[in-house]
Formats: structure tokens, C-alpha cells, sequence
């Protein structure tokens, strides 16, 4: 069995940002700086990129991840999931002899992503099935406000009006960039969140939700503070 497979998620269709994935984000593809930390990063037998998308393949490949197949119409619908491309891909590599212990799912939108970050990850899945990124929420949700059926603004939880934000426990959501996963247990359950599934805490300046053009300049700024830090 070989050691690990690198998968970037990339398909085509993107409604909110017309070509998302390809799009230049300070100065290259979006998408190219997921296959560069996977590459560079050393862990990975392939870095494949998974896309129904003929010019996304064209690019993925000059940055050099292969795109041995072309994803189903199927797991690049709308309404199919991570992990339903993630078994598709699984699944196609073995029917050629293939076979993976574990692997990273990588989205094509993550340039927050670092060779250094997934060896962390990696590092991190030989005391787990499955570790997430994940990042603190800015702001405790338990002092959270509700409209009522009137129009009327009212705290969810009253009785959290008075609790000191240091008192109140942390939550925290997925980053939306990565996820290290052994890949027996992933087969087992059909998911990457899996019952032995750690975290690994990221700082809010590199994590940022891509879903607009708004969300998109903040990343750009970020990434750019993220670098002239790194540099500094």
C-alpha cells in the first residue's frame, strides 16, 4: 500500500464568483497555491487534482498535480459532497492497483495553505483518524442576538448578558481548507469526520471564507500580511 494521495477538490461551476477556482489571486491561479504546498510539503506519493473542468485540468497540470481522470457528472453536481468525491477518487485509484493509507483533501480556494501547515496536519494523524483545521469564532456565539416574530432584537441566551467573555467556552468551526484523514476508517464511515478526529487551532488572520468578492479583496489582504510577516 502506498503512504499518502493529495486531493484537490476543483470542480467547474461556481455561481457566486464566476470561476472561482482559476481565479488570480495576487498574481496566480487560486488553485495553485494548494498544489504548491503539497508538493512542496514533500508527504505525498500524488497530488491529484479531482475536476470535471477541462481548463482547470490545463492549469492544475502546469502546476504540476496530475489529473489522471475527469470527475462524474455525479460528484459534480450541486448537491454532492466532499466526501463523495473524495470515495470516487479513492475508489478509481484502486480499481487501478492503487491504493492509499491516508490522504489530504486540499480545496482549490485555500491559499492560506503552507507545505509547513500540512506537515503539522500529517504529523498530527499518527495519533488520530482524522484531523481538522479549525479556527476560534471572533466573537463568543453565546452572547448571540435573535429577531422574534415582532422585529424585535433579543439575546438568544439571556442569562450569558452578564458572562465575561474569558468565562464563556470557546467554540470553534472548520477552516474550509484541508483535512488529513487515515483512509480505512474514512472507507468505514464515509466521512472525514471521523470519531478519532483532532484538531489543529489556526490563527483568524489565515483562515477567511471565500464566498463573495468582499470575502475575497479581506483574503488578499490577509495573505499579503500573511507573507510580509513570514518575510519579516
Amino acid at each position: 500500500m502506498c503512504s499518502s494521495i493529495a486531493i484537490i477538490t476543483a470542480r467547474g461551476g461556481s455561481k457566486r464568483i464566476p470561476r472561482k477556482n482559476i481565479k488570480t489571486f495576487c498574481g496566480k491561479p487560486i488553485i495553485a497555491y494548494s498544489i504548491e504546498a503539497a508538493l512542496q510539503s514533500g508527504l505525498f506519493e500524488e497530488v491529484m487534482v479531482s475536476t470535471d473542468d477541462k481548463e482547470i485540468a490545463r492549469i492544475a497540470g502546469e502546476y504540476g498535480a496530475k489529473v489522471p481522470f475527469m470527475r462524474s457528472s455525479e460528484s459534480a453536481g450541486d448537491y454532492a459532497s466532499t466526501d463523495d468525491v473524495l470515495l470516487e477518487v479513492l475508489t478509481a485509484y484502486k480499481e487501478q492497483g492503487r491504493e492509499f493509507a491516508s490522504f489530504c483533501c486540499l480545496y482549490p480556494t485555500a491559499p492560506f495553505v503552507t507545505e509547513d501547515k500540512l506537515r503539522t496536519a500529517m504529523g498530527l494523524l499518527e495519533q488520530a483518524d482524522s484531523v481538522m483545521p479549525v479556527v476560534a469564532f471572533s466573537f463568543p456565539p453565546q452572547r448571540c442576538m435573535v429577531i422574534n416574530e415582532a422585529g424585535e432584537l433579543r439575546m438568544k441566551w439571556p442569562e450569558h448578558a452578564r458572562t465575561r467573555s474569558q468565562d464563556l467556552e470557546p467554540y470553534y468551526h472548520d477552516c474550509g481548507q484541508f483535512y488529513c484523514c487515515r483512509t480505512q476508517p474514512f472507507i468505514q464511515y464515509g466521512t472525514t469526520d471521523l470519531p478519532r478526529m483532532i484538531p489543529m487551532i489556526m490563527s483568524e488572520m489565515e483562515v477567511q471564507d471565500i464566498d463573495n468578492q468582499d470575502d475575497w479583496a479581506i483574503a488578499e489582504l490577509k495573505y499579503q500580511q500573511m507573507m510580509a510577516k513570514n518575510l519579516g
